[in-house]
């Protein structure tokens, strides 16, 4: 029997297509699964045959899920080569989506969260359809989010995008367009004909979508953003929780109980990775910072317990250490963000 590869790539037409095709892992991303895509992109990058690139997965289950957190807490555990590995090949796909010179679609279609965020944001359309579930849910394992979420969500409008990262929030796709996250909703049945049209002309794809444009409904994120951008205004989480406890409205007591589920260390991280990531002057700076940070935190007591308890155990009982806020130092902090030695750090790859 013939196994299928994890990605496909290929020239359609005018299109270079790549599908995730890891299904039953709802197309998690593994380190060979990001070199090929990398492979095909920079081959694509100088391939005048090639002036669009479309983004899309196997099956109905999902988009993509994120990395292979299993593979991340094994190797964090012993001597993390592996895990920053992937980091560095992962982060160099990320970039060389956000830099690619020819137009770039991601389907977003079902599950889209973690890496496959990663995958999504960068390009230029963002297709969501009824079945999408976006979230960046990292503060909930010890992680944080990544692939870019420096850079991004600090630029999506008021604080949601901070509110995002530190929550976990999962979204519809009327949340999605609300937000910026999304650009096109297109209902999941009418997919296979976008991807058809566009096969058949690229040059076309504004048309395709607004014939093929359907109604997200109301998003119910509307009715929030105001409380959002006023009580995720602090200047540390410390005042972020303070601003939610004096509230007492339904809406911040059900953050802040969202909120007390996360990893202390992790929601600071998060914190000021998004503060640090605003001020980047480029994506490939925010994701040498983003590398320092992940290159360490997967050895973290935090990770692996949160891995433990989310993914392993699913027991939902993570025990973080520390185990409050006040717990989580600026000193800890400065030890994960401190810059790498220059052999070790992150670089992208040469932009031609």
């Amino acid at each position: 029997m013939t196994v299928e590869p994890d990605v496909l790539t290929r020239i359609e037409g005018a299109v270079g297509r790549i599908t995730l095709n890891r299904p039953g892992a709802l197309h998690a991303l593994t380190t060979g699964m990001c070199q090929a895509m990398i492979e095909a992109l920079v081959a694509w990058r100088q391939d005048p045959a090639v002036t669009f690139v479309l983004i899309d997965h196997s099956g109905e289950r999902g988009f993509c899920a994120g990395g292979d957190i299993r593979m991340l807490a094994k190797s964090g555990a012993g001597d993390g080569f592996a895990a920053r590995e992937f980091f560095f090949t992962e982060y160099r796909l990320n970039h060389l989506i956000h830099e690619f010179p020819k137009p770039v679609m991601a389907i977003m279609d079902g599950v889209t969260m973690g890496g496959g965020v990663g995958l999504a944001l960068p390009a230029r359309y963002r297709v969501a359809t009824e079945r999408t579930t976006f979230a960046m849910p990292e503060t909930g394992i010890g992680l944080f989010p990544d692939v870019g979420g420096g850079w991004h969500l600090p630029r999506l409008p008021g604080k949601s995008g901070l509110w995002l990262a530190l929550t976990g929030a999962r979204l519809k796709a009327a949340d999605c367009e609300l937000l910026g996250l999304a650009t096109d909703y297109v209902l999941a049945d009418q997919i296979e004909g976008l991807k058809a049209q566009i096969i058949t002309d690229p040059d076309a794809v504004e048309t395709h979508l607004t014939l093929l444009e359907a109604d997200p409904g109301r998003p119910p994120l509307g009715l929030h953003r105001d409380e959002m951008d006023h009580l995720f205004a602090g200047d540390s989480v410390e005042a972020i929780f303070a601003a939610l406890e004096a509230d007492g409205g339904d809406w911040a007591k059900a953050q802040l109980e969202v909120l007390k589920t996360k990893s202390p260390q992790t929601l600071k991280v998060a914190f000021r990775q998004l503060s640090l990531g605003a001020q980047a002057q480029s994506f490939a700076e925010n994701m040498e910072m983003e590398y320092r940070i992940g290159a360490r935190v997967v050895g973290l007591y935090d990770f692996i317990e949160g891995v433990r308890a989310v993914i392993l155990d699913k027991d939902n009982a993570p025990r973080w250490n520390p185990a409050r806020l006040e717990g989580v130092s600026e000193a800890m902090l400065d030890e994960i963000f401190a810059p790498l030695p220059s052999a070790q750090g992150w670089r992208p790859l040469p932009l031609e």
